[in-house]
């Protein structure tokens, strides 16, 4: 218990294990051959809404009672140390349950997509990367790695977020967890005050084919296929600020110059010339005692937006089609959080480590239409959380929250023309390194 909050102090500046690019010369140093360790979740929820407010009418998500419990993620990670310099870091996810489905494209048969569906969920390989370390300034890693675009790509294990699930608002409009093959270079410089690390990668762009209305390019990850488009790269930089303790404030800036031609059928997008994506995110974080704050920004563009959602594609394909197909030039999303440690304000060690947390976010995968493009009202959410961790072991937080999206066009208070959405959750999570040497 008394180790709880430091783990959290620590989570402020270091995500667990492999998941983030910079490590702190003392975790790097925290074993010395190899690290064996992973994080996981449970989450049941109890929804009083129906599976889509796009359902035709005027009101949004009709009122259904229904009940839903899940494995959103099983991950096993681990490091190995070859010498001083060089180090081996993966992570197997294990998303909903285990794999499910197979798709291929048969250029044999005019390029008809090919299917087959076994049950929902997949296995995936996470992170698989070599690091070369030359010292605490400069690193270089080459192979599959997290992108720390955003608060919840960068942090994004159970035990680093209040509530049962990952902010919402990130979630929905860029990929999460964010993971991509390529280069990256990674350090820290500066001393007291002024202490900052960085991270800069090139790696697979985003795949326009996966735009669309309700996640923006958030389905634009690649990996439906054995290899990834490597056609037009995509160049990701952050930069952090360290020099107080407990505060972290970081930015990101993520840009790839033509996600056309990273699709499947390039040949498509003719018409349609280059669809750049920029996105940039500032986040902030900041841990003592008593209170956990934490506060995301997020804004990004498509170039050619129009253009690319009158593209055309296949319906075998596992893209969207038609209006969902409807891609805005800008999306935004930002929130905000705190939760307070009670144990340490009521000044009791005989007390339990309980978080009541709070959070808003606002989230519009259409914020913006490109010239008269339309845009559909009931893409603009604001969510409020509330609830309460209770951090039963320093690594294992038992999680219970109420949630409730309010849908239209005010940012705060909603659109009384859509029905609210209310959600009931409860889930048990953990994160650990369960043997090292």
């Amino acid at each position: 218990m008394k180790r709880t909050l430091n783990i959290l102090a620590t989570a402020a500046f270091l995500s667990f294990g492999t998941a983030s690019c910079v490590l702190a010369q003392d975790e790097m140093e925290s074993y010395s051959k190899y690290r064996v360790g992973g994080y996981g979740e449970v989450v049941a929820s109890f929804m009083g809404y129906g599976k889509s407010r796009f359902n035709g009418t005027t009101t949004g998500n009709s009122y259904e009672r229904r009940n839903t419990i899940a494995i959103p993620r099983f991950v096993l990670a681990g490091d190995y140390k070859f010498n001083k310099h060089w180090q081996l870091g993966a992570e197997i996810e294990f998303e909903a349950g285990g794999v499910g489905v197979e798709t291929e494209m048969e250029a044999s048969e005019n390029g008809e997509y090919e299917t087959e569906m076994e049950k929902g969920g997949e296995v995936a390989l996470e992170q698989f990367h070599i690091t070369y370390t030359l010292d605490r300034y400069f690193h270089v890693r080459v192979g599959h790695m997290v992108l720390p675009v955003g608060l919840t790509n960068a942090h994004h294990e159970p035990i680093l977020f209040f509530g049962t699930v990952r902010p919402e608002a990130e979630t929905v409009v860029i990929p999460s967890t964010w993971h991509e093959t390529g280069l990256s270079i990674f350090g820290r410089f500066g001393q007291g005050y002024s202490r900052m690390s960085y991270q800069a990668f090139v790696t697979a762009g985003l795949n326009a084919d996966g735009f669309g209305r309700d996640h923006w390019v958030a389905d634009g990850k690649q990996g439906l296929f054995e290899t990834d488009n490597f056609t037009s790269p995509a160049y990701t930089a952050r930069l952090e600020y360290e020099g107080v303790k407990g505060l972290r404030v970081g930015a990101s800036v993520y840009y790839c110059n033509n996600t056309a031609a990273n699709t499947d059928k390039r040949y498509k997008y003719s018409s349609v010339g280059k669809v750049p994506v920029t996105i940039i995110t500032a986040d902030a974080q900041y841990v003592n005692r008593y209170v956990i704050a934490r506060a995301n920004f997020l804004w990004g563009e498509v170039g050619n937006s129009k253009k690319l959602s009158s593209v055309s594609l296949s319906n075998l394909s596992n893209y969207h089609h038609g209006a969902m197909r409807r891609t805005a030039k800008n999306a935004l999303s930002y929130g905000v959080e705190v939760g307070l440690n009670l144990r340490n304000i009521i000044g009791d060690n005989r007390v339990p480590v309980f978080y009541p947390f709070v959070r808003y976010e606002y989230y519009n995968p259409q914020e913006r239409g490109e010239g008269d493009q339309a845009v559909e009202a009931r893409c603009q959410v604001s969510k409020w959380v509330g609830g309460l961790n209770w951090f039963a072991l320093p690594n294992l937080v038992v999680k219970l929250d109420y949630s409730t999206r309010k849908i239209g066009t005010a940012k705060v208070f909603g659109d009384s023309r859509y029905n609210r959405e209310n959600e009931l959750s409860i889930g048990v999570a953990y994160a650990g390194w369960f043997s090292k040497k």
